[in-house]
Parts: structure tokens; sequence; C-alpha cells
């Protein structure tokens, strides 16, 4: 077997371009990793696993969907429970430990927060690619500080309450993203309020925090 084919082929995928370039260079950087693809949205991500094989994706949670929903976390669990499907690494900058133990719930077991990325990336791949759990030192003790208890979100939202929320968090008020999606402003506030439950988001400032957390602000 030769040294190329030994290596570990990884797909790339977030949707913002400078973390790709980050884990591309860091990739590169080893002699046992690959890069054969990248994706910036979670279409793109569907048609690079589509063409090219691959050991591992490394991605975002939160990548705009087919639709522009929050679609890539769906993508990643089919992906975890697929027998013979490249195995998962997560990069997330959420600190949310009812989410963090959602993606646990899901099976996405290999998790690393982006400010550890510099020396977590290489082991998550590693553990990732021997079906065994990894979470990076921050994403650890957001889990400890929450503590047994934590009950984990496992709702993903609808296309509908994705819009609404992304809508939400850029500004518009209520009545306007109703008049702009063709809604009434009561099945808005109640799609907001359901994308929040969701997530485990029960105040304005907690939403905030989410939404600069996956970049959305």
């Amino acid at each position: 077997m030769t040294a190329l084919a030994e290596r570990v082929r990884v797909i790339v995928a977030d949707d913002h371009e400078c973390v790709r370039i980050g884990v591309i260079g860091l990739l590169r950087a080893s002699p046992r990793m690959q890069v054969v693809a990248e994706a910036s949205d979670t279409h793109s991500l569907a048609c690079q696993l589509d063409a090219h094989a691959c050991d591992v994706v490394v991605s975002d949670v939160c990548m705009p969907g087919m639709d522009g929903e929050y679609g890539s976390l769906s993508m990643l669990r089919r992906l975890v429970r697929a027998p013979h499907a490249p195995a998962v690494v997560v990069l997330t900058m959420i600190s949310s430990a009812p989410m963090l133990s959602g993606l646990l719930h899901h099976g996405l077991r290999a998790i690393v927060d982006k400010r550890d990325m510099p020396h977590a990336l290489l082991p998550a791949i590693d553990a990732a690619r021997g079906r065994m759990p990894f979470q990076s030192a921050c994403t650890r003790a957001a889990l400890d500080r929450a503590g047994a208890d934590c009950e984990p979100c496992i709702g993903v939202p609808s296309a509908r309450e994705w819009e609404v929320l992304r809508l939400y968090v850029h500004g518009m008020p209520i009545g306007a993203i109703a008049r702009q999606l063709g809604r009434s402003v009561k099945t808005v506030s109640t799609q907001k309020r359901n994308a929040m439950r969701k997530f485990g988001l029960a105040t304005e400032r907690e939403l905030i925090d989410f939404a600069t957390q996956i970049g959305l602000t």
C-alpha cells in the first residue's frame, strides 16, 4: 500500500472561509492527512460526499441547509447512523451545555470547540475514525459545568422556524418578519418560540449569545 493510500481522506465543511482555511492548513501540515474537498454549506457538502471518497467529515453543525434552514445537523446525524459512512468530527463555537448534550444524543460524539482546534483536531479525527467519543477542553468544561442533570436539546427547527429566527437575530421585528414572509404575527411569534425551545434558549440574551456563537450576527 502506498503512503498516499494510507492517508486519512478528509472533507472540510464550514460556511466561514477563514475557518476552512485554518482547518485545511492544520490538516495539510500533517503527513497523515489528505484534504480531498471543502464545502461552504449543506448542499455543497452533499455534493462533495457524492464526488469524493473520504474517511472523515470535519464540519460545523450550523451551516445553511438545502433550503436555508439549520440543515447541516440533520445531514451529520444521518452520516453517523449510516453503515460504512465517513466518521464525523463536529467543529463548533457553541458553548450551551444542552445543545452540546443534544449533539451527543444524536450520536455526534467527536466535538471540537473551535478555540481548541489547533491541538484537538487531529486527536478528534483519530477518535472519530475509531468510533470513540472525543470532546475538546472547552466542550468538556461546558458539559462539566452543567452537570449530569443537563437536559439535552434534541429538536431541530423546521425550515420556516429557522428562517424566522435568522431574520429576528438580524434585527427585524416580528411584525416586519410577518409582512415579509406573508404570515400572521401570531404564527411568526410561535415559530420564533419553537425555534428557541428546540435550541434550549430561554431568554433574549441567550438567543443573542447563541447567534453570535454560530456566526449569525
